[in-house]
Order: structure tokens, then C-alpha cells, then sequence
């Protein structure tokens, strides 16, 4: 008995392929704007939008990105004072099968901010973490210091304490590369004195306000940064870049200078004394 041909049909694997990655977890890492809310990328909106959970360094400020672009998504806390009893738990929803998004206040997790003990942990369990890059104030410092770039270093936060602050400064000012910081508008002014002190020659870029209404760049030389920045704070935190020519070295203060000598003093008293 002859049977009809049964006509082919190509079989649509997309179904099951989307019905697999539904069941699987997800970890994103996602940048999002410093200042200027349409910087922030199209993946990032979609992702955004589909995710189960988004983790926030700043819940009010992640609050107003996500109205902005008319997105509802669930959010939790997730900051420097509390990723590290916060990671375990933010990950067995990845291994159980949630899609969760972290984001940092304001540009890039892990880049002066919470991110980097996520991965590490997150990586541990076998977890691959999906990275969506996007504008950061370090990149965006890097483009537009006017300082070589093709090398060039990142410190974090300049230290609070004089002591640390001096061997940091010191670390700026290594000869041949690049190097950016980012400091309090509070401090800035006495961090550029002390960097004139040191080089005053060394070249500088400050950025302020990246992105933002009241954006501002300055350039010039440590001395002449210090002299026109004065002690006025401004608003909002500085990115600054600091590059010293290879050739160049860092001037002696004197207050380390006379030490030794003082100490020398003291020893010879004591010796004559025996």
C-alpha cells in the first residue's frame, strides 16, 4: 500500500535552544552612565529588561535610571559594606536559575567598586560572568587627559592619611607612564599642592563633571593646577591623570632630608656620651 510523502519540515531548534537558556542562570556585570543617562547601551536596556533581579550599589539611583527608561525590575542591595555576606546568596539565585544584573552607582562593577569579589567567588562556582561594557570615568579620563596613554595606570582613590598619601603620590609620579586617580573635591586641592611639591613640572589633567551639564577639563602643569585650583572645592568627584617623563625624577623634600641628618646628630650625642 503506497502512503503520501510527508513534505520535510526543518526542525526549529531555536525553541528548545531558548527554552534551555530560560532554565539556566545568568550573572551580568553591567556599566551604566556617570552623568549623562543616554550614554548607557542598548544591550544594557535589554538586559536590564529581562533580568530576574538587579543588584544595586545605590538602589535610588538605580531606581531613577531604570524609570527613566520604563523599566520594572526587582531590586536588592548590593555595596562595598555588605558584598561579602551578600555574594553567597546573590549566586545560589544564579545556580538556581535566576537571571541577576549587578550595577554600581554610577559606571563599571569592579572598577572602584563593588564587583571584583562577586567574580572571583562567581568563578569559583563554575559561574561564567556576562560583562556589558559601557562608558566608565576611567575611560573616559584616559580619552580626554591629552596624556599618553599608550600605557598608563589606575590607583583608585588617593589615601586619606598624610603617610600614605606622600608613598602614593610617589607611586603617581613613576617617570613614563601614565596615572589616574580619583579624588574628593574636598581633598583636591591639597592633593595637587603636594603633587607640585613633589613635581611641579609633572603634567596633569583634572576631570570633573564627566558627561554631566557642568563638565569640565583642565590641563596643565602640577604647579599650575595648584595655583589656579587654589582651596575652593568644586562639585562632584575628580578624575585625575598625572604623567612625569621617564627622564624626569621627582623632587627631594626636605622635611625627609634633614631626618637622616637628625638622626646622625642623635647617634654621635649618644656615642660621645658612652
Amino acid at each position: 500500500m503506497l502512503h503520501a510523502k510527508r513534505p520535510f519540515v526543518q526542525p526549529d531548534h531555536t525553541k528548545n535552544t531558548e527554552s534551555w537558556f530560560a532554565m539556566e542562570g545568568k550573572l551580568y556585570l553591567i556599566a551604566t552612565p556617570i552623568g549623562n543617562l543616554e550614554d548607557i547601551t542598548l544591550r544594557a536596556l535589554e538586559t536590564l529588561r529581562s533580568v530576574d533581579l538587579v543588584a544595586a550599589e545605590d538602589t535610588r539611583r538605580t531606581r531613577q535610571l531604570l524609570s527613566h527608561f520604563e523599566i520594572h525590575a526587582r531590586l536588592i542591595s548590593y555595596h562595598a559594606f555588605n558584598e561579602h555576606r551578600a555574594t553567597e546568596p546573590l549566586l545560589d539565585r544564579v545556580q538556581a536559575g535566576e537571571r541577576v544584573a549587578v550595577v554600581s552607582d554610577a559606571g563599571t562593577p569592579a572598577v572602584a567598586d563593588p564587583g571584583f569579589h562577586l567574580v572571583r567567588e562567581a568563578v569559583r562556582r563554575g559561574i561564567e560572568p556576562v560583562v556589558i561594557p559601557g562608558v566608565s570615568a576611567l575611560t573616559f579620563a584616559a580619552t580626554a587627559a591629552g596624556l599618553p596613554v599608550d600605557k598608563f595606570a589606575f590607583y583608585g582613590f588617593v589615601p586619606v592619611k598624610a603617610g600614605r598619601r606622600r608613598s602614593f603620590l610617589e607611586r603617581l609620579l613613576r617617570g613614563g607612564i601614565t596615572a589616574f586617580c580619583f579624588e574628593s573635591p574636598y581633598r583636591i586641592g591639597r592633593t595637587l599642592r603636594e603633587l607640585a611639591g613633589l613635581a611641579p613640572t609633572a603634567a596633569v589633567a583634572l576631570i570633573r563633571e564627566a558627561t554631566k551639564v557642568h563638565e569640565e577639563i583642565r590641563r596643565g602643569s602640577a604647579a599650575e593646577l595648584a595655583a589656579a585650583l587654589g582651596d575652593g572645592p568644586g562639585r562632584g568627584e575628580y578624575v585625575l591623570g598625572v604623567y612625569l617623563p621617564a627622564d624626569a625624577e621627582p623632587e627631594e623634600d626636605p622635611e625627609s632630608e634633614e631626618e637622616p641628618e637628625a638622626a646622625s646628630r642623635a647617634e654621635t650625642r649618644r656615642s660621645r656620651s658612652q
